[in-house]
């Protein structure tokens, strides 16, 4: 059994886009430029925005922070996003979510400029990723595509199997597992209210769990040689913590691990490539890559 390092491959990425970024500067070019924008207090809205920030200092971007209390009116955040929309500094944006009940997400995903729009989620880089045209892909995906890769692990032919159907995760990757350029694996979709899950999982050469349970992908689901890919990171109470708390992936790992060729840990598998991810969409953004 190997372990998929996230946190090691993640660093020598942005060693890479930093050593990129000092070239495009000493060239004349423009430092690429992401603002985040937080609203309310969610402990993991905060963690994850605090490590966009510092990642973007690894990289060598300039990055701005624009936070509103949970009260904030949709009307005045979407009038926050017309001006970053309209700021021609800003390379790239996002609106962390989740965002309070009283503001429609799908409202403030489509008002974001698409050109700008680095964590992928407008219905414009959604439509193009599936069918293949140069995009920002959602962040999450777009990390696993890139460790299996980095990894050299074998995906063409082989039986994917991806638990959870969200727009952020479940959907986007696996379009992508399907795509002779990403994945170009045979890929099945299993959610909580699918028939003959375990059966469906036992078959997989590669399980990609995004369903949002702690502890969900048991031993007995996994075939002796898979490669198992955990996104999850609930959570879950633990007093002997200092923050009274622990992430745990979707994956049993102390009983599954034994049996897999590859594995994700939770932390420090997929969470670290999440903001890797959304830094060299960034890099892209600034270079203009997909949209003039």
């Amino acid at each position: 059994m190997q372990l998929i390092d996230g946190k090691a491959t993640a660093a020598a990425i942005k060693e890479e886009i930093a050593a990129e970024v000092k070239e495009i500067m000493a060239a004349g070019g423009k430092q690429p430029h992401l603002a985040a924008v937080l609203v309310g207090h969610d402990g993991g809205s905060e963690t994850y925005v605090k490590n966009k920030v510092l990642a973007c200092e690894a990289c060598g971007f300039k990055s701005t922070l624009i936070r509103y209390e949970a009260d904030i009116t949709e009307e005045e955040l979407l009038g926050c996003v017309d001006k970053l929309n309209n700021d021609p500094d800003i390379d790239g944006f996002i609106v962390q979510l989740p965002l309070p009940k009283h503001i429609n997400e799908q409202k403030i995903i489509e008002a974001i400029d698409y050109r700008k729009d680095v964590d992928g989620f407008h219905p414009i880089n959604v439509g193009r990723m599936a069918i293949g045209l140069p995009c920002f892909i959602s962040a999450t995906p777009l990390g696993i595509i890139t460790l299996l890769k980095r990894y050299n692990i074998e995906t063409s032919g082989k039986k994917c199997v991806v638990l959870g159907r969200s727009n952020i995760v479940g959907k986007p990757m696996a379009q992508l597992m399907m795509q002779k350029e990403y994945g170009d694996a045979t890929v099945t979709v299993c959610h909580s209210h699918s028939a003959n899950l375990k059966e469906e999982c036992r078959e997989a050469d590669i399980i990609i769990a995004a369903i949002g349970r702690p502890g969900f992908v048991t031993a007995d689901m996994v075939k002796d040689g898979a490669v198992i890919v955990d996104v999850g990171t609930t959570r879950v109470p633990d007093a002997t913590r200092k923050s009274g708390f622990r992430l745990s992936g979707d994956v049993d790992f102390e009983n599954v691990a034994p049996k897999c060729s590859f594995i994700t840990p939770v932390p420090g598998g997929v969470g670290p490539m999440t903001i890797c991810s959304l830094m060299k969409n960034t890099l892209s953004a600034g270079k203009k890559e997909f949209y003039r």
